[in-house]
């Protein structure tokens, strides 16, 4: 008589940094090129018996629980989104939090993550106490009760209605989800937590989506909005395998430079709601505040004419951010000129001075060029073109540019100033700020509409604009 076999669990290696899959373990991922990443990941064996191999028989029927009901028939009520109280995150998410959903917010260790969550998480328990809905839960699994304590002390993120726990374990974590009922959850983080049905420790391929698996099935199950804190990789994309970024419902990320207290806040992706909407923060002693308007960070509050700065606007998704460039032009020691920037695309930096020193003869080849942001603002958009060599420009001939001037366009290599887009919104942004004078491409300006209080002077060619924003140059 032949011998019954069982089928075996199927063994392959995943890349924790970006989630490729090989049948052995191998010491570089193939996809990534990062070293010593490979963890064995052990799939289910398949149902059925027989042969290894054998085809799994396709699952019987079974009747619904709820039948199917026609589209017009299903009430939208649920999936409305809900303010958290912080604006920002409301922008960013699309109106708020929904029954349901499930938010991964990604970023680097010290970017103000967790500072965000708990503000958020005081704020929701706040508005929910006031509408008889369920509490907050906060559940912790990098740091202690007690420091999560210290630090919602610092930022005035106490509330009665604000539970806390820290909790590494699964099991733990889905039983305080049932004896709370919540109607917000965060979970810092999600690689700290573990589950004892599963081999691995915490933070590995197999542990992240089996946790991941299980949070959302418990926020679908009972409409519990799921906000999860997510590590990254030294790459700055999400760490853990690639499917956690394709099973949650948001993907946020959180950027800024440690050194400023800017934080800007992005939507990768949302089921809900746009994905070019950016949220503006400001992290402090005091905690992390939203700043419906950041212009006070990104511009200068001196306002005396120096040499070297030009204003000029960027689109941060469709959100105008108004940004302030500075330019240095001094003399250099030694044999090599140095070209150092912050804040702006080095590259462009260096076309940018070429077309100066081809188009227009301003040489800066004998000189150092400093070319810098104001407040760690990012001004890497082709856009910012011709505020950078304006800025140059003024610095190299110290003339100072008009108060109240704002420049934005794309410089070709022939100095021609080319179309951007957004043209409309950047000036109503400018306008509003104060500037009554701004240098745009010539092509499309016949589309642009008046706006109130701004001139606008079109220009083709980088020379035009030099002569606009320089007039005795």
């Amino acid at each position: 008589m032949a011998t019954t076999k069982t089928a075996k669990a199927r063994t392959s290696y995943v890349c924790t940094e970006c989630g490729w899959t090989s049948p052995k373990w191998l010491g570089q991922c193939r996809e990534c090129r990062a070293w010593g990443t490979l963890e064995e990941f052990v799939e289910p064996a398949p149902g059925g018996i027989g042969s290894p191999g054998r085809v799994p028989v396709a699952a019987a029927a079974v009747r619904p629980a709820v039948a199917a009901r026609p589209i017009a028939e299903v009430s939208a009520e649920e999936a409305r989104a809900r303010p958290t109280g912080v604006g920002e995150l409301d922008r960013v998410l699309g109106g708020g939090v929904v029954p349901g959903a499930v938010a991964l917010l990604a970023g680097e260790p010290g970017v103000g993550k967790s500072t965000l969550l708990l503000d958020v998480a005081a704020k929701a328990a706040a508005t929910s106490r006031e509408r008889g809905q369920g509490p907050v839960l906060y559940v912790t699994g990098e740091e202690s009760a007690s420091q999560v304590r210290l630090r919602a002390e610092r930022i005035g993120a106490i509330d009665p209605a604000l539970l806390l726990a820290a909790e590494t374990e699964l099991g733990a974590l889905l039983g305080h989800v049932q004896d709370a009922a919540p109607s917000l959850l965060v979970v810092d983080s999600i690689q700290t937590i573990a589950s004892a049905q599963v081999e691995g420790g915490a933070g590995g391929v197999t542990q992240v989506r089996a946790v991941a698996s299980a949070l959302i099935q418990v926020a679908k199950e009972r409409a519990i909005p799921v906000l999860l804190v997510g590590h990254v990789t030294k790459d700055g994309g999400i760490a853990g395998p690639r499917v956690l970024e394709h099973l949650v419902d948001v993907v946020c990320q959180f950027e800024g430079d440690r050194h400023a207290r800017l934080r800007l806040l992005r939507a990768v992706k949302n089921r809900y709601g746009p994905t070019d909407e950016v949220g503006c923060f400001d992290l402090g002693e005091r905690g992390i505040v939203g700043l419906a308007d950041p212009s006070g960070l990104f511009l200068s509050a001196a306002r005396s004419e120096v040499p070297g700065t030009c204003a000029t606007v960027t689109l941060e998704g469709r959100r105008p951010m108004p940004v302030e460039i500075q330019a240095l032009v001094a003399g250099t020691a030694a044999g090599s000129p140095r070209r150092t920037t912050s804040g702006v695309d080095h590259s462009r930096v260096a076309m940018a001075l070429a077309v100066l020193a081809a188009r227009l003869r301003v040489d800066t080849s004998t000189t150092d060029v400093y070319v810098s942001t104001v407040g760690g603002a990012r001004a890497v958009e082709p856009a910012t073109d011709l505020a950078v060599a304006i800025a140059v420009v003024s610095a190299a001939q110290n003339l100072p540019t008009p108060p109240g001037l704002v420049a934005f366009g794309e410089v070709g290599l022939t100095g021609e100033v080319r179309a951007t887009v957004g043209v409309q919104r950047r000036l109503a942004e400018a306008a509003r700020l104060g500037f009554d004078r701004a240098i745009v491409p010539l092509a499309g300006s016949e589309e642009l509409r008046d706006v109130d209080g701004m001139r606008v002077l079109p220009v083709a060619h980088l020379s035009e604009a030099i002569g606009a924003a320089l007039p005795r140059s």
